[in-house]
């Protein structure tokens, strides 16, 4: 099925100033990526190629919303790199969890804490946990936009179709609930 002539239009337009802006920044970028990988080719490809992807599926969804087309690149390869730190993370500590305990093998999850420490840290996330659960459907649904896929502001005032200023003032304002509700329990 064919596009609209609009639609392609603006599918051009997003395209060109992805691909102006990605020639203008590459030497940057690659110089970022690298620092981000701690000089490591392979990651460092890796966070560009992701980086390019993410910033071009964006511009197309929403070039209007891009005003700095350089700095945007920038903002999206340190988002790609946080991603990365955050899913390794989380990779390690599946692991950690499904150790056996009686291994003398040193975890990587809570490497360093005390018992006490363990316990206190996963009983603050089961409050966090139960604190979500009791929220609005909508509510949830910005949780997760937020804290979990970890969309920028844009974004998400998009998908709630409202201001910016505001999917801020609600993220601020679910952010209090959910601590007032941490300390209730």
């Amino acid at each position: 099925m064919e596009r609209p002539k609009t639609e392609r239009d603006d599918l051009k337009v997003a395209d060109e100033m992805f691909a102006n802006a990605w020639r203008l920044c590459l030497p940057e970028l690659e110089a970022r990526a690298r620092r981000f990988a701690d000089g490591q080719r392979d990651q460092a490809e890796e966070l560009l190629a992701n980086t390019a992807i993410k910033a071009l599926l964006f511009m197309r969804r929403a070039p209007q919303t891009v005003t700095d087309p350089c700095g945007f690149l920038f903002v999206v390869l340190r988002h790609v790199f946080l991603d990365s730190v955050r899913r390794r993370s989380r990779d390690r500590e599946m692991f950690d969890r499904n150790r056996e305990i009686d291994s003398e093998a040193s975890g990587f999850a809570h490497e360093g804490l005390s018992a006490l420490q363990k316990l206190e840290l996963d009983q603050q996330l089961d409050r966090v946990v139960a604190a979500v659960s009791r929220l609005s459907r909508e509510q949830r649904r910005l949780f997760a936009y937020r804290f979990i896929d970890d969309l920028p502001y844009p974004v998400i005032a998009q998908k709630f179709q409202i201001n910016q200023p505001l999917a801020r003032k609600r993220v601020e304002l679910l952010r209090n609930r959910i601590k007032t509700a941490m300390g209730r329990d």
